[in-house]
């Protein structure tokens, strides 16, 4: 191996390489002065990189654990997950499952679930644009729920949490409901589904509807109206369906394929 590809072996092995004191002496190796102090510089633009793009994904976990030990969760997860692809804005989305591995943030299990929220927001508002088609909202009336597909918004999620994530993270973001209130919550040891989608340009997060979690994440698994009513017989889909429109979350409905292929 030459020269140059050691140390440029050692240059990514300084800028991922955990714990950092063993990448620093490999690279010492090959290093004069001048190259030791751009390393530094590497490795600290690094860093900052792995804090901002966290912190742009991530804003309520990092106030609910303050600058000092957010910016050390974000240098840990640098080196332990470094990114694979140029677009920084799209490294990250394992946050969650690394959270919930670490035994030092094992006291405050509801993080994990927050990022989970986080990420989903993060993915809807950087979702492909969706367009609202009224006028097939007519095939409701006129086609067997069991012939109907429902689309649903850019990067629409759900998740459940055994602690109220969606409570939690509407109260740092949009100071409702009262942090207070989030407080007594967590105190009850009460238990949120969060479902996630973008309205327009706006990504939000709600607290789910009795059956809705279940009825939406069978949507998106490819169910038809009249299967995703089966898993979800609590729902009242009277309700629920001039709500999704209003609200964004149904954008338009369509025959399934075979009933396409046999002209209906």
């Amino acid at each position: 191996m030459s020269p140059l590809a050691q140390q440029q072996q050692a240059l990514l092995a300084l800028l991922f390489d955990w714990p950092n004191d063993t990448a620093s002496k490999n690279i010492a190796a090959y290093a004069d002065t001048t190259w030791a102090r751009g390393q530094k510089v590497y490795q600290s633009n690094g860093h900052a990189l792995a804090c901002s793009a966290l912190r742009a994904a991530y804003p309520v976990l990092a106030q609910l654990l303050g600058d000092e030990s957010f910016e050390a969760l974000a240098r840990a997860f640098w080196h332990a997950q470094p990114p694979l692809r140029g677009d920084a804005a799209q490294w990250g989305g394992t946050l969650a499952q690394w959270v919930r591995a670490s035994d030092q943030l094992a006291t405050e299990p509801y993080l994990a679930d927050v990022a989970a929220v986080e990420w989903a927001l993060h993915r809807a508002a950087s979702a492909a644009d969706g367009l609202t088609d009224a006028a097939s909202f007519a095939l409701l009336t006129e086609h067997d729920p069991a012939d109907l597909l429902l689309v649903l918004s850019p990067g629409c999620a759900t998740l459940r949490s055994a602690w109220p994530v969606v409570s939690m993270v509407n109260a740092h973001l949009y100071q409702t409901p009262a942090l207070t209130h989030v407080g007594q919550l967590l105190r009850d040891g009460v238990a949120q589904e969060a479902l996630v989608w973008r309205s327009g340009l706006r990504p939000l997060a709600r607290e789910a509807q009795v059956g809705e979690a279940t009825f939406v994440a069978a949507l998106l698994a490819g169910q038809t109206l009249g299967g995703a009513l089966d898993l979800a017989p609590d729902l009242d889909i009277s309700a629920w369906l001039p709500m999704a429109v209003q609200a964004g979350l149904l954008l338009a409905v369509r025959l399934t394929d075979l009933d396409r292929e046999i002209g209906l």
